[in-house]
């Protein structure tokens, strides 16, 4: 741990701060004025008339049913990719079909915006998988997180007229936006910054070299770059290849981490201002923007802390460990690099990784678990963190209300009992699927059988597998061999229930809020911006969300901690 550490840390989060009303303000253009762009708008019309997408307003309700239309096709579609990929083209490597189980696992995976791998991604996927049926999902997931933060922030937003007024917006006006003016002009920049920091991009065959020692050695190639760009920039985390960004044909140089730590974690940022603006109440993005910027600094400050300490297992042992714990991490981007990395990957919905999840250290671990449990709102998703953060903010009010003695109003609308009910039933969802299945699958032996190490840090493996898929992250902890039968349908459920469940809670607080009428805030009225605000809403995260699984964590990551400073494995 040093000065330039540090420094490193510091520099990251200014240029983030420096993109974010920019960005933020383009965004709030895009999709609350017609859009400026006279080629993509002509474009835009004329995909709107060959879809017959007509830019009329739906309820909450039409508006789910659009969302999950259109998902359900996707998983179907992406299915059927993989399954057929042997008679599809761009297979130069001649793969075989992927397994249905696994192709099922993979496709909710890639569908609901978790992208969790139970495969090699090279030496399983073709080109043709990758591209046509991976990666594009990766922009739908993306465009679908948005739409449904655009349309829980019309719920709050809109100056309701107490009639059935519709003004929720459109999800296919909304999804098609994002992905035209906003995710693949991005995804062309990063790409091209990608290539000329070494990343790959191309159609070759696996090329076989002889090193210099004779050996014969295999290196899978592939159109890597584009895959990247939109893995990062969407928050989605497949990695073309099982090394993910610790790969160099990835991830090769420090300024191409830079990119990608930076590009996790600039959607949603910037989300944060357009919301203020969209709500009319700068003040309030602004604060939104504070409280996620502070739980992710926190968390990055901690988890540098903790692998720059060297490894009490190996203190007996004449070795130096001046750097820290180095065990599964790249040099190239040395300890600070690597942490900060993984903290911004889990507190985003992306899940890539640039080290081994499994070598951290017991706390370094429970980091990355504390950031997935908080509700993956610490910046979260693109769209779905802030979507997230914003049923928080429900309860929030709804507590300060009860401690103040009056009716809790939120932006000027007054939050009433089904408001609340929605927000603590989105909230209690993620608990149940993640204690459940950790239960299931540690007391059945089809569930023991995969894991590779006994005691507890086996059962942080499976405990994050189930927050992994739960909170639509898709990082793994590593040592869990999740590609059985089990394992493939219990996570996809997982990932389902997770995604789209927590989906049409939120809208339908949207579609409960949308038609209220705006009230004038009054002396007593609790104010929705300033420290008061922010510390309200961190505590409510972490005392209602993260600490109900304070048991599970002492099992883990804890337990384990306490054995490894009396020098014992398992």
């Amino acid at each position: 741990m040093n000065t330039m550490g540090w420094l490193q840390i510091g520099l990251l989060f200014s240029v983030l701060l420096a993109l974010t009303k920019p960005l933020g303000l383009y965004l709030y253009a895009i999709y609350e004025h017609p859009p400026g762009f006279k080629g993509l708008a002509v474009f835009e019309q004329k995909l709107f008339k060959l879809l017959k997408i007509k830019e009329v307003k739906q309820d909450w309700k039409r508006y789910v049913s659009s969302l999950l239309l259109f998902n359900v096709m996707g998983i179907v579609i992406l299915f059927l990719i993989e399954i057929t990929q042997n008679f599809l083209p761009l297979n130069p490597q001649n793969l075989p079909a992927v397994p249905w189980d696994l192709a099922l696992n993979t496709a909710v995976s890639f569908v609901t915006h978790t992208n969790w791998q139970a495969y090699s991604g090279e030496t399983t996927m073709s080109a043709f998988t990758q591209m046509v049926g991976l990666t594009w999902q990766n922009f739908c997931a993306a465009g679908t997180g948005i739409a449904v933060f655009l349309a829980l922030a019309r719920g709050f937003s809109h100056q309701g007229l107490g009639t059935k007024d519709i003004t929720i917006g459109n999800f296919w006006v909304d999804f098609i936006r994002s992905i035209l003016y906003v995710l693949l002009p991005l995804c062309i920049i990063l790409s091209i910054l990608f290539v000329s920091q070494g990343v790959i991009q191309n159609f070759s065959p696996t090329l076989t070299f002889t090193t210099l020692e004779g050996t014969q050695q295999s290196l899978a190639m592939g159109p890597v770059a584009s895959q990247e760009a939109i893995k990062l920039l969407g928050t989605n985390g497949g990695g073309f290849f099982n090394a993910n960004s610790a790969h160099p044909f990835e991830n090769p140089t420090p300024f191409s981490n830079f990119l990608q730590m930076l590009s996790l974690i600039l959607i949603p940022a910037a989300l944060t201002y357009t919301y203020g603006k969209m709500t009319k109440s700068a003040k309030h993005g602004w604060s939104l923007f504070a409280a996620m910027l502070l739980m992710c600094l926190a968390g990055s400050a901690f988890l540098y802390v903790f692998e720059s300490q060297p490894n009490p297992l190996l203190s007996r042992l004449p070795l130096l460990q001046e750097g820290g714990n180095f065990e599964g991490k790249e040099v190239r981007f040395g300890i600070v690099g690597s942490s900060l990395f993984a903290n911004l990957a889990t507190d985003t919905s992306g899940g890539p990784s640039n080290s081994a999840y499994d070598s951290f250290s017991p706390l370094g671990g429970m980091v990355l678990f504390v950031n997935m449990l908080a509700g993956e709102v610490i910046f979260g998703g693109v769209g779905v963190g802030l979507f997230g953060m914003l049923m928080f903010v429900v309860v929030s009010i709804f507590i300060a209300g009860l401690m103040v003695g009056r009716s809790p109003e939120y932006l000027g609308k007054k939050i009433e009992g089904k408001e609340v009910r929605f927000a603590i039933l989105y909230i209690a969802l993620y608990p149940l699927l993640i204690l459940v299945g950790t239960a299931w699958s540690v007391l059945a032996p089809y569930g023991l059988s995969s894991i590779q190490t006994p005691g507890p840090h086996g059962f942080s493996e499976i405990l994050y597998a189930y927050t992994s898929a739960a909170q639509n992250n898709g990082s793994a902890f590593g040592g869990l061999n999740a590609n059985t039968l089990w394992y493939n349908l219990t996570l996809a459920l997982t990932m389902l229930f997770g995604r789209f469940f927590s989906i049409v809670l939120g809208l339908a607080i949207a579609g409960s809020m949308v038609n209220k009428k705006i009230v004038q805030m009054s002396v007593g009225t609790f104010p929705s911006h300033g420290l008061l605000f922010i510390g309200l809403l961190i505590g409510v995260i972490f005392i209602v969300g993260a600490l109900t699984f304070f048991p599970a964590l002492v099992l883990g990551p804890f337990t384990e901690h306490l054995f490894s400073l009396q020098g014992k494995t398992f």
